[in-house]
Parts: structure tokens; sequence; C-alpha cells
């Protein structure tokens, strides 16, 4: 039996989305492509991958034991492809992007990218999400990763998952009660969402503590110290994810998007870290964590 990477590359979709007709508009097919596409895998493996949910979908068992081995393979296919494609690249290019996400994404990214573009230099800066889109824009930097805003501009869309409250066991603030927020330091977007969301629901709140550094946030986070705000695939073991069922607003979906710089629209050296970019964070898993952890529907 052989697998059809395509129809992994819709799978996976589909599992991180958790809606066909997202889906389709993610690998760019027709929904009913997309849906033959999940008919013709689960006769090939002989079992159902999917459980449909309303307008949502959900893996069965053996959809998340499918679900490892297809992100594998499409990471395999895509170095394969990258490495013949970008092997005689050389020059530098400047990569932007929040602190958190070169905390998540970018040991992947440039160990990747290094593999198979060993004779290109790399510098990495590190700002809030509207700080590099403006840089992009005026060429201070090549291309960036960001955090999608009104304030941020046009990027292109490579990833959405969802924003989730985050603590540990051992503080879960009563529904009266002041929360102790931990969070990056304004303009952060997520930063406003957390607290815009608290305002419209009338929880108060106190800022505790401020940091640009995702590790201390997450070592106060898990020290029992302060509620923090995460996206999915951000969250480690020992955080616990507060929901409505605890007196927390429902927070806003996080969409990552990538800008590049006007002068570098026809560069190879960029369109190569670009497309290191989008494949490493296609193929990036989100672990769930204890009670209220996301099921992979949207909110």
């Amino acid at each position: 039996m052989i697998l059809d990477l395509d129809q992994l590359r819709s799978f996976v979709a589909i599992a991180e989305t958790g809606s066909f007709t997202r889906a389709a508009d993610e690998v760019h097919k027709t929904q009913s492509a997309v849906s033959m596409q999940m008919r013709r895998l689960e006769d090939r493996l002989g079992r159902a991958v999917f459980v449909r949910e309303g307008r949502t979908s959900r893996l069965t068992s053996d959809g998340e034991k499918l679900l490892g081995f297809a992100r594998r393979m499409m990471r395999l296919n895509d170095d394969a492809v990258a490495a013949f494609a970008d092997d005689d690249l050389t020059g530098a290019v400047r990569l932007g992007t929040p602190a958190d996400y070169a905390a998540r994404f970018l040991p992947d990214v440039l160990a990747r990218f290094a593999r198979s573009n060993p004779h290109v230099e790399v510098t990495v800066t590190c700002e809030p999400s509207v700080t590099l889109s403006r840089f992009a824009r005026s060429g201070d930097i090549d291309l960036a990763i960001v955090t999608m805003a009104s304030d941020t501009g046009p990027a292109e869309n490579i990833r959405r998952e969802p924003l989730m409250w985050v603590t540990s066991p051992g503080l879960i603030p009563e529904p009266n009660e002041v929360v102790p927020l931990a969070l990056d330091r304004a303009p952060c977007i997520w930063r406003g969402a957390a607290l815009e969301a608290l305002a419209a629901a009338g929880r108060p709140y106190r800022i505790r503590y401020t940091s640009m550094n995702p590790t201390a946030i997450s070592a106060t986070v898990l020290s029992g110290l302060a509620v923090s705000v995460l996206a999915e695939s951000a969250i480690q073991p020992g955080m616990q994810v507060l929901t409505e069922r605890d007196g927390f607003p429902p927070l806003p979906m996080c969409d990552i998007g990538l800008v590049r710089s006007p002068e570098q629209r026809s560069s190879p050296v960029v369109d190569a870290l670009a497309r290191h970019i989008v494949g490493s964070l296609a193929n990036l898993g989100g672990p769930s964590a204890g009670r209220g952890a996301w099921s992979g529907k949207p909110y």
C-alpha cells in the first residue's frame, strides 16, 4: 500500500482547521475535491479517520495515529524538494519574528533551512508584530513572521490556531477574584486581546508581570504566579487551560502571517526561507494540556 502525499496534506489541513471547508482553502482545492480525497484515503487504509460533528470534523483514534506519520512524511518530502531546489543559493536574509515565535518555530525552521542552504546567512530580529511589519514594509528587514491584526497591515496567512488562557493547577482564580496576569509588553497583540476580553466580560484583573521573554512568561505561569495567554501550539506540559467554565471569556483566533519587503519580491533566498517557514508551520502539531485543552474545534 502506498499513501498519496497530496491526500495526506489535505488530511493534515482538516485535522488542524477542524473543517473540510477551511482545509480546502488551505490546500487550494474545492471542498468536494477534498472530500473525495478523504474517501479515497479511508478506502486505502480500510479505516475511518474522521467523525463529522455538525460543521466540524474530529479525528478518530486511527486518524490521530495517522496524523503523526502524515506530518513526518510531508516534512521529509518538503526537505527533499528544498534540498534540490535551494542547494546553490548564496547570500543573506534578514528575518523578523516576535520572541515567542522565535522560541517555538525558529529552531526547526533554521535547522532545515541551513541543511539545504549552507551558504546563506540568516540574521534574526525579535520585536513585536506591529514593529516587524513596519520594518518589512520599509525594507529594514526582508521577511517577517507576524501575528496578523488590523495594525500590522496585509500579510500572507500561513497558520491559524486558537488563543487560550493558561495557568498552573495551583492557580485557578475564582469568578470574582482579581486575575493576576503575566503578559508581553505593549504593543503585543495577544496582550491587547486578553485585556479587551477581560474588560468586556467585566472580569477584574491586575498585570503582575511584564516581559518580552516568552520563557520568563511561561516560568511565571508554571510557578503558579499568574495567568497568561498563549497560542495553542505554545502550551507546555504542566499548564492548564482556562475556559468559560472557569469564568474566562473566549479569545480570538491567532492568525500567523508572513510580510515580505517590497524590495525582495523576487529574491530566491527570501523565497526559499519563506517556503521553509510555511512548511514548518504547516507540519507543526499542538499539544493538549489539562482540563479545557483544545479539542480541535474552533471557538
